[in-house]
């Protein structure tokens, strides 16, 4: 039996995804988080064999999450879900350790596939992120912030404890600032990148290397 744990942000889609494992004798659902600092907490308290997990989330996002539970727990197999397969997404996770790499249009076979070959130790790359792989292994190595918009030192910082999931009062009383002060920032931050929400912001620190 595969005890499995369900990590995104969307309970309609962790529904469906529990009804569709549920048809598998092999795969038990064992629990389910909304976001990565949900996840390391359930992985602590369940020990699932593999973690089906989201990217962007609010609070603590995927990647965070993946390099923590991989520093405590390196025997629990991480399968990422994801709508993105552009490299500047996949090699970070890679990076951080994943076992696999899924699209969220993949067939539910693809999926459960993932899911067997991961939980017996082996890697799974749904196609276009192989693809996506192989292209980047072609081209000569770039700092993943090259493309990145000029960020102020203040700026950067902010966008960092964004990611990390800081409340405006948290950052602001890291930085001995006013909460309307880190608003202040996030909001021109949001501006200066053409971004509509904190969820993008922290996909923008997860594409650019500025999520620790």
């Amino acid at each position: 039996m595969i005890r499995l744990l369900l990590v995104d942000d969307h309970a309609i889609l962790r529904d469906g995804l529990r009804a569709l494992l549920s048809y598998y004798p092999d795969v038990e659902v064992v629990g389910e988080a909304e976001d990565g600092l949900q996840a390391i907490e359930c992985v602590n308290r369940l020990a699932p064999d593999v973690v089906v997990m989201d990217i962007a989330m609010p609070g603590m996002n995927g990647l965070d999450a993946t390099r923590l539970i991989r520093q405590s727990h390196p025997e629990t197999r991480i399968l990422i879900l994801t709508q993105y397969d552009d490299r500047r997404y996949v090699l970070p996770f890679v990076r951080a350790g994943v076992s696999g790499y899924v699209i969220k249009r993949a067939l539910g076979s693809d999926l459960i596939n993932a899911v067997r070959t991961v939980a017996k130790g082996e890697g799974f790359l749904y196609p276009s992120v192989a693809s996506t792989l192989l292209e980047g292994l072609r081209q000569p190595r770039e700092d993943v912030s090259e493309d990145a918009k000029p960020l102020t030192p203040r700026e950067q910082d902010i966008l960092r404890r964004v990611a990390a999931g800081e409340t405006s009062r948290q950052i602001a009383l890291a930085l001995n600032v006013s909460a309307k002060t880190v608003e202040w920032h996030r909001g021109n931050l949001m501006s200066k990148l053409e971004l509509r929400s904190v969820a993008e912001l922290v996909r923008y620190a997860i594409e650019h290397g500025l999520s620790d």
